[in-house]
């Protein structure tokens, strides 16, 4: 039953983010920049501001909840961007020291991650 409700938890933070990553994408914001994706932007800066915020208000502060914690982070953040678990980590190798592997992780993701994008669209494109 404990299982079911951690799943439950990140279910409904989940579809509070989706629908909060939705509701900015048709936005007004969504017609700013004719040639930059805006939302997307944003989406990221203000998910990863608050996955270092709760980061911390989670570590430092107080301890909340499993279940909450679980809702927020990875429920709520998860599907509004999940950027911001990208950043968390990174920021970890480097709160760590471990700056190489910060520097390694980030390089490929990202690199390897628009290749992947590449290999998706070539790949559609052959259907």
């Amino acid at each position: 039953m404990e299982s079911f409700t951690k799943l439950l938890s990140v279910a409904v933070g989940g579809a509070f983010g989706a629908s909060a990553r939705y509701l900015i994408n048709i936005s007004p914001l969504a017609d700013w920049f004719e040639k930059f994706p805006f939302p997307t932007f944003f989406i990221n800066v203000v998910g990863s501001f608050f996955i270092g915020f709760l980061f911390v208000l989670f570590t430092d502060k107080f301890a909340p909840s499993e279940n909450l914690r679980l809702a927020l982070t990875v429920g709520f953040l998860g599907a509004f961007t999940t950027f911001s678990t990208f950043e968390l980590e990174i920021f970890e190798f480097v709160r760590e020291r471990n700056l190489a592997t910060a520097f390694l992780y980030l390089f490929l993701s990202v690199s390897i991650g628009f290749v992947g994008v590449l290999a998706g669209v070539w790949l559609a494109k052959k259907f």
